[in-house]
């Protein structure tokens, strides 16, 4: 494929602002000063924007309509499966608590339902590039309704060959059947993400997650032994009774299974809005300055270790395909985090999931009851969403390049959006002023950086071009920055 001048060097300028600040520089001063409650940006507007006024009437039209691109998207799935074996009391997810998997069926046989009429609406030669089974936890189901759940999807959507594809689970090592890994490979997985959180045994007890080192390490070793192509393993930090020294052993014992990425977030301690977490005691908790100690020394320790940073909690060996991605100016954020497939209609399947058609977001209902009512008349479950104006697509473009490349080229946004960037954004150029002065920051006639101290602080950044957070409504809802 060849390239324009104009694309060459907006590409070398990106790898050029990456490339400057491999590692976030850790300013305790400027962390304490900027941290406060903000979005994640998994999407523009963030999901806290959504309202009910959208409806299964919308969503099918922007499906429609997104069939009739010149050039329709690949797409991209996402499978909501609600169910634990047991509870995690830090956990925020939707999810239902059993043992039994027969609790499973009738969810299962709604899922299908939504699949035949989700694949009704799309055409059938549009690929899938990226797949993902989330929860709860997936590996909950026996191998015969995942098994089934898969050839349902196969039925109804094109699944591309594995070479071009990102194919990815959600993983519990401590619920996963014999030859669980054998048989997720077979189905078509190519990675997974497995659910670690802490290693110290006393951490484990108080969230109610007691998972051994060798339960995660034979899972790993299963991955590699089947090909599986990469392997992610989640971390929290600022759980109960978590100290500097503890964590630091758990990221020792993690760096030695050498997992492709590492996802370490921030504990946000909501219990009036999730209550398993009423059982966490708030004075067991790290206090902020222990916090960011614990955070301070886990960057150090992972990137002398290799890993470079992504951003937004998240790290990668210098050959996994985040990593690659990034430095192309190819990374993309989605509902499922980071990801290398950047042009693809995301369409979200089960209880809460959301969908990202044709520019617009839908989510489904959160109850498994109305799920099964809508599906039962041959509906779609769609209970809000948001329909995207040019200024919010706009915006979008702009919070996606920081939080993904750390550098925006305000000359081509200008070009691309015929606007004066200075203009239009004046507002927002004279509040990053301040973040300039502070070092997070460096503006110019054509470009904005975010240099190594603000690398921490990017939703800070990324917040100053929200207008959704301009009018002060910026407020617990969401998890402090840092």
């Amino acid at each position: 494929m060849q390239i324009g001048f104009g694309e060459l060097i907006y590409i070398l300028n990106m790898n050029s602002a990456f490339l400057m600040s491999r590692a976030p520089l850790f300013q305790e001063d400027l962390i304490n000063r900027y941290d406060k409650p903000g979005p994640r940006y998994t999407s523009y507007p963030p999901a806290t924007e959504f309202h009910d006024q959208i409806s299964e009437s919308d969503y099918r039209t922007w499906a429609g309509q997104s069939n009739e691109e010149p050039i329709p998207k690949p797409l991209s799935l996402y499978f909501h499966i609600p169910f634990c074996s047991s509870i995690c009391y830090y956990c925020a997810c939707n999810k239902v608590i059993t043992m039994k998997k027969e609790r499973a069926e009738p969810y299962l046989q709604d899922l299908y339902r939504e699949i035949e009429i989700q694949g009704r609406l799309f055409d059938a030669d549009r690929e899938v590039r990226q797949l993902h089974w989330g929860g709860g936890t997936p590996g909950f189901l026996s191998h015969q309704q995942s098994g089934q759940l898969m050839e349902k999807i196969a039925q109804h959507f094109k699944l591309k060959p594995e070479a071009d594809t990102d194919y990815a689970i959600e993983l519990d090592p401590r619920v996963i059947e014999k030859g669980g890994i054998s048989h997720l490979r077979a189905l078509g997985f190519n990675r997974i993400s497995i659910g670690v959180q802490d290693l110290d045994e006393k951490v484990q007890k108080a969230v109610n997650r007691v998972q051994s080192l060798e339960t995660t390490s034979a899972v790993i070793d299963d991955a590699r032994r089947h090909g599986m192509r990469s392997i992610n393993i989640d971390l929290i930090y600022g759980l109960p009774h978590q100290t500097l020294e503890s964590f630091a052993a758990t990221l020792d014992r993690i760096i030695d299974l050498d997992p492709d990425r590492i996802a370490m977030y921030n504990y946000a301690h909501l219990p009036h809005r999730f209550p398993p977490q009423r059982r966490i005691q708030a004075e067991d908790l790290p206090n902020a300055a222990d916090k960011l100690s614990i955070l301070h020394s886990a960057i150090d320790k992972l990137c002398a270790a290799g890993y470079e940073y992504i951003g937004m909690d998240h790290f990668a060996r210098p050959d996994d395909e985040l990593a690659v991605a990034q430095r192309s100016g190819n990374l993309h954020r989605n509902f499922q985090g980071y990801s290398a497939h950047a042009q693809c209609d995301s369409i979200g399947f089960g209880v809460s999931a959301i969908s990202h058609v044709s520019d617009n977001f839908s989510q489904n209902t959160l109850s498994l009851e109305s799920y099964h009512e809508s599906l039962d008349r041959e509906q779609l479950p769609v209970i809000r969403g948001f329909c995207s104006d040019e200024d919010d697509l706009l915006r979008r473009e702009i919070i996606q390049s920081l939080v993904c490349h750390f550098h925006l080229d305000t000359e081509r946004i200008a070009r691309r959006w015929e606007i004066d960037f200075g203009e239009y954004f004046a507002h927002e150029l004279g509040d990053l002023r301040e973040m300039e002065l502070d070092g997070l920051v460096k503006v110019n006639d054509n470009q904005i950086i975010v240099r190594e101290a603000g690398r921490l602080l990017v939703r800070n950044i990324c917040m100053i071009f929200d207008r959704y957070q301009r009018d002060g409504k910026v407020t617990g809802s969401f998890s402090r920055t840092v």
